[in-house]
């Protein structure tokens, strides 16, 4: 029998009984609540790893959804930013900096001309699709399955599965997933699978004289890194084409991470929008709107409104001119991809050598793992299959000093600062095998789930 960690978390409790009287849930944001004993609150972080406020250190694989891609408190991207606080912070005017990261943007990526700031990413998928429907005069959009394009009531559309009878020729319904969405919206939004080039094209065949856009995160950056062919890819922008439809490719958490020209690099295909978020500053909050000319030069009086208060900040921008530059012209990025290889191929062995099936999903940079043969490459199949072992060993995981997300939607996250820790990656691999030998022992007491998730 593995004895399971122990983990103090006394004041996080407390701190989590005092967060609750002024704040829903203890946290600024849902999705940082694990429990009511299990919630945490950071002290600090440095690199590839954090602490909490009991003094717990942790291996962060989650790195705040992905945003720290060279690691917590970058010397190099701080220093920046303390450069830009000298400009002096918000005046509702341009800086000359401004440009700079703009021209950086448009060098990296190929195709993209022009460039809008945001604050973050859910405003960039916003005003996306606002240039979209400005641009084109029609409203209706595609999403695919699965997809996360941000917080706000046209994206937030998903296919309900769990009534669903997937042996009937019937469409599972599309309903919200947030209480307090317009029902009214719901016929503007029409979702398809991923990787099914005939319901994609039937969404065409039927809506494509009315659609505006179509969203697509070729990597799902909220569901396990569930991975578009670039077949698929293709396809979209080709039906994109032959509709006069725009296609906006979502990089929020791809861009400038699985490539200096982002996932659209790898499959060969230029959107006429793409929006980049979580890597351009390394946690200071900035995002973009870039696309071909003829497409965002109807940001304009008259054509798609786009500003912010906060849009362009000096602190963020001198941030994101030094994070881009690093990935731009050091190795980081490889320095990133291979941490994340080794990474996946230690805890291949280490399920191997238990028999336990398995399979990644993804880019070395943002992984997703399962506990299958072959992975899923629709959110239907992933739905739809059995994530106890993921989640209970994300739970031991915890305890172990490794942070991932709780759940098997959200994918591991490498930063550079990973691939320069000398012990990181062992210590990692150990907890990792401890954890699964804890999750095996726990699911084989509870039953049977053991035995399936390794395929017996």
């Amino acid at each position: 029998m593995t004895l399971p960690p122990q983990r103090k978390l006394d004041r996080s409790n407390a701190h989590f009984a005092r967060a609750l009287t002024r704040l829903p849930l203890g946290v600024a944001s849902t999705f940082r609540y694990w429990g009511d004993d299990r919630t945490i609150y950071v002290r600090r972080g440095k690199g590839g790893r954090f602490w909490d406020i009991d003094g717990n250190g942790y291996i962060d694989y989650r790195l705040g959804y992905g945003p720290s891609i060279l690691g917590y408190a970058d010397d190099r991207v701080d220093a920046a930013a303390r450069r830009g606080m000298e400009v002096g912070g918000v005046f509702a005017l341009s800086t000359e900096r401004e440009y700079a990261v703009a021209d950086r943007i448009c060098r990296m990526v190929p195709g993209m001309d022009l460039v809008r700031f945001s604050n973050s990413g859910t405003e960039a998928v916003m005003a996306a699709l606002r240039l979209a429907r400005a641009h084109t005069g029609r409203d209706s959009y595609v999403l695919i399955e699965g997809s996360y394009h941000g917080l706000f009531d046209a994206a937030m559309w998903m296919v309900n599965l769990e009534d669903w009878d997937a042996g009937s020729n019937d469409e599972p319904a599309v309903v919200p997933y947030s209480r307090g969405i317009p029902q009214t919206l719901r016929s503007l939004a029409h979702l398809t699978p991923m990787n099914d080039p005939q319901r994609l094209e039937d969404v065409f065949r039927r809506h494509g004289d009315s659609l505006a856009a179509m969203l697509i995160e070729p990597i799902q950056g909220n569901c396990c890194a569930i991975s578009a062919s670039t077949e698929f890819v293709r396809l979209a922008r080709e039906l994109c084409d032959r509709h006069g439809v725009l296609l906006i490719i979502d990089e929020v958490k791809t861009g400038f991470r699985v490539a200096r020209g982002g996932v659209q690099s790898l499959h060969g295909v230029t959107p006429d929008i793409a929006t980049f978020a979580k890597a351009m500053g390394n946690g200071y909050p900035i995002a973009a709107v870039a696309g071909r000319e003829g497409v965002m030069r109807s940001f304009r009086y008259g054509g798609a409104a786009h500003g912010g208060t906060y849009t362009a900040h000096s602190v963020s921008l001198a941030a994101a001119e030094e994070c881009l530059r690093i990935l731009d012209e050091t190795p980081a990025l490889e320095t990133i991809a291979a941490y994340g290889q080794r990474l996946m191929d230690g805890i291949s062995a280490i399920l191997g050598r238990r028999g336990i099936a398995h399979s990644f999903t993804g880019h070395p940079s943002m992984f997703g793992l399962f506990f299958s043969p072959a992975p899923p490459d629709n959110y239907r199949d992933w739905k739809l299959s059995d994530y106890t072992f993921y989640d209970t060993m994300a739970h031991f995981l915890h305890d172990l000093g490794i942070i991932c997300e709780p759940d098997s939607r959200e994918p591991w996250f490498i930063c550079e600062a990973h691939g320069h820790d000398p012990s990181a990656l062992d210590e990692t691999l150990r907890a990792v095998e401890t954890a699964v030998d804890l999750t095996v022992e726990a699911l084989a007491a509870g039953g049977g789930g053991a035995r399936q998730a390794a395929g017996g």
